[in-house]
């Protein structure tokens, strides 16, 4: 969504291709049930204290910068989420997982175990309400699957030239790669990547999937936490 005149109350809402299908079934299964807020396009540099109009003026700048039209793609909006904390927080949540890269070869399986740095004044800490894992492009796994009691998992698409993002709950998450070549065509590998969001905090990070043509190891490169997969 974007709002598109700030002048005025005016919102213009763009579906994503996984919107468009599910508003298509016509059964009921497509409900707007959460929305979020981003300052992507927003330079805070801009606000001037020293306004030679006053005070008032400080943020005039700020408040007529042009904004960004609505486009469905996770990589290039809503990159810088708002987020709600409590009053007093001195340091912003931080997502870390245990591997930085995840690097499968056709069929394998890997692990990311997500937590939480500055959250509740702990260093690490699962949240509460668990993370959402989303992949950017789903063609290139045969299973994504949450782990944890509000875990969800899905299965496999069908064959589409186009990328498809897809988002799943839990408090860790299993990764199995494709185990065809038919996406490769005369590249020896695919990249992708998986964003892990806080549900509670808000906080996220993005980790780049490489899966390899070639039936090697699957590896993982050790994160923050100092755990390697192998």
């Amino acid at each position: 969504m974007g709002y598109l005149d700030n002048t005025s109350i005016t919102v213009d809402a763009i579906l994503t291709k996984r919107g468009r299908e599910l508003l298509a079934r016509g059964d009921g299964s497509f409900r707007i049930t959460q929305f979020a807020l981003a300052d992507d396009e927003v330079d805070y540099s801009l606000f001037n204290e020293d306004h030679p109009n006053g005070s008032q003026y400080s943020g005039e700048a700020i408040e007529n910068m042009p904004l960004l039209e609505a486009i469905p793609d996770e990589n290039n909006i809503m990159i810088h989420k708002l987020v709600t904390l409590p009053r007093g927080t001195t340091k912003l949540p931080v997502v870390t997982a245990n591997v930085s890269k995840v690097t499968l070869s056709l069929g394998s399986t890997t692990n990311i175990d997500p937590q939480t740095l500055n959250f509740q004044g702990l260093s690490n800490l699962k949240e509460p309400g668990g993370y959402m894992a989303t992949i950017a492009d789903r063609r290139l796994l045969v299973n994504f699957t949450g782990v944890g009691s509000s875990a969800s998992s899905t299965t496999a698409r069908p064959f589409t030239s186009s990328a498809l993002s897809e988002t799943i709950k839990g408090t860790s998450f299993s990764l199995t790669a494709i185990n065809s070549t038919t996406l490769f065509g005369n590249n020896s590998k695919l990249l992708t990547t998986i964003t892990l969001e806080g549900v509670d905090s808000g906080a996220r990070v993005t980790i780049p999937v490489e899966i390899s043509k070639e039936v090697i190891a699957t590896s993982s490169t050790q994160g923050v936490t100092g755990v390697t997969l192998t």
